[in-house]
């Protein structure tokens, strides 16, 4: 049942996503001019199709949907009759092309800042502060001389508000020289320090799928959480033995439940055993045997009933900021997170060509089907916020100068430009050999990692 419903999710965010970016050429394709001979939502045959009244476009939505394609009038796929020569786009102008092939990563783009403005208008602007609740003795953090309490304000003289702005500027920094000067503050002191990781493989190793913080050797301050369940995740352990969100777990294994952290602590060293939880719901208490899946995490095997802590967690004044936000507060600020991210994106990728950053970050599609399938458990703000980055992150891959993507297709139609000639049709071929080469490669990596995340 996990499996299936990951596999719904990750199929409803491909779906979803595909269609925007496909949209997006279609729209812009059919505003310039360009004979668009088919708008398909899916491979194979088509379940459902009809076709429009302008230009007699053929609308096909197919069963296997991992993809689409917009097929525009082409000489080079076959005889295109004299009198609409002039809207094939082989004949339209260079600027136009690289317009209609540029809209497909742009409106993934597009998409990504209007659902992250609908969540900023709606909810506000949050931030968690970036206060030090626990440091490893011995870490590269304590020898730095971070303690407990003490709040991060700067990073290399930028200053930081929040959990999330410390993570990425963390990963930034551990990503290139790993020379990070890090300014904290307590109880009304402010101290310096050097968090400076001079060995390219430890630096490498921080910018794993885990944040810098846990290789660094400290974790951000949390409230206690109660021994409730959040949220079950359908046909997991959990659910199979009939715990519910709500439950209050009381023991496991006789031995009582103070936290959330003592269930983890009690489950997690026991992957594949039968474990007695007992259980509170209401005035009722009983117990029932739950197994736990064995799972794979950084190498190690850990036992799971797939449940969750509860979403809301009360956290003390002080230590976390809500800012209400009006539209327009919400777009800019929606636009300004995600050009920071496509831009350390894209400072991650380069580094990575140059081994400074773990090609484990890359994930395949069973990665991305567990985090479509838990962001779906954990509501619809949640996996809003998945497509998000989703669709940010397929419009980014796009553009990238890969002769089978947008991206090479753009490069090829500004050459053409310059040139005032298209490109020979050998050097094209080439292209597009190397273009697929390099894509089966980062698809072998892609699913490497997740057959290593599954099973160690």
């Amino acid at each position: 049942m996990t499996a299936l419903w990951y596999l719904l999710w990750f199929l409803i965010a491909v779906s979803l996503l595909v269609t925007v970016h496909e949209f997006g050429h279609y729209w812009v394709a059919r505003r310039l001019g360009f004979k668009v001979l088919r708008f398909s939502v899916g491979f194979g045959k088509p379940i459902i199709s009809w076709r429009g009244k302008r230009d007699q476009t053929e609308y096909w939505i197919c069963p296997i949907p991992l993809g689409g394609y917009v097929k525009m009038l082409d000489e080079r796929e076959g005889p295109v009759p004299p009198e609409e020569l002039s809207r094939s786009f082989t004949r339209q102008h260079p600027l136009k092309r690289i317009l209609v092939l540029l809209a497909g990563p742009g409106f993934n783009f597009i998409f990504a800042i209007g659902a992250l403005s609908v969540m900023l208008w709606a909810g506000g602007m949050t931030r968690y502060l970036p206060v030090i609740g626990h440091v490893q003795a011995g870490s590269i953090a304590a020898r730095a001389g971070v303690r407990r309490g003490d709040r991060i304000v700067a990073i290399n003289g930028a200053p930081v508000d929040s959990q999330r702005q410390v993570v990425l500027r963390l990963l930034d920094v551990m990503s290139g020289n790993g020379d990070a000067r890090v300014t904290v503050r307590s109880e009304g002191a402010t101290r310096a320090l050097n968090l400076d990781v001079r060995n390219p493989a430890q630096r490498r190793a921080l910018t794993g799928p885990k944040d810098p913080l846990h290789g660094l050797g400290m974790h951000f301050w949390e409230p206690t959480v109660p021994p409730v369940l959040g949220q079950v995740l359908p046909g997991g352990p959990a659910a199979r033995a009939g715990l519910r969100a709500g439950d209050r777990i009381v023991a496991v294994d006789g031995h009582a439940m103070k936290n959330f952290q003592d269930i983890v602590a009690a489950v997690s060293p026991n992957p594949g055993k039968t474990l007695a939880i007992t259980y509170r719901r209401g005035v009722i208490e009983r117990t029932v045997d739950v197994t736990t899946k064995r799972v794979t995490v950084d190498g190690r095997v850990i036992g799971r009933i797939e449940a969750a802590q509860p979403m809301t967690i009360s956290y003390p004044p002080g230590m976390v900021q809500t800012a209400p936000l009006g539209p327009l507060g919400a777009l800019t600020h929606a636009v300004h997170r995600i050009w920071t991210l496509t831009r350390l994106q894209a400072r991650l990728l380069w580094r990575m060509a140059l081994g400074r950053v773990s090609i484990k970050n890359i994930g395949g599609p069973l990665t991305i089907a567990e985090d479509a399938g838990q962001s779906a458990s954990a509501g619809l703000g949640s996996f809003v916020g998945f497509l998000v980055l989703i669709s940010m992150e397929l419009g980014f891959l796009n553009l990238l100068p890969i002769p089978v993507l947008d991206g090479g297709q753009i490069l090829f139609q500004a050459i053409e430009w310059v040139k005032g000639a298209p490109l020979s049709e050998r050097a094209q071929i080439i292209g597009q050999q190397v273009g697929i080469a390099l894509l089966i490669l980062l698809m072998g990596v892609a699913v490497f990692n997740d057959i290593a995340r599954q099973f160690g």
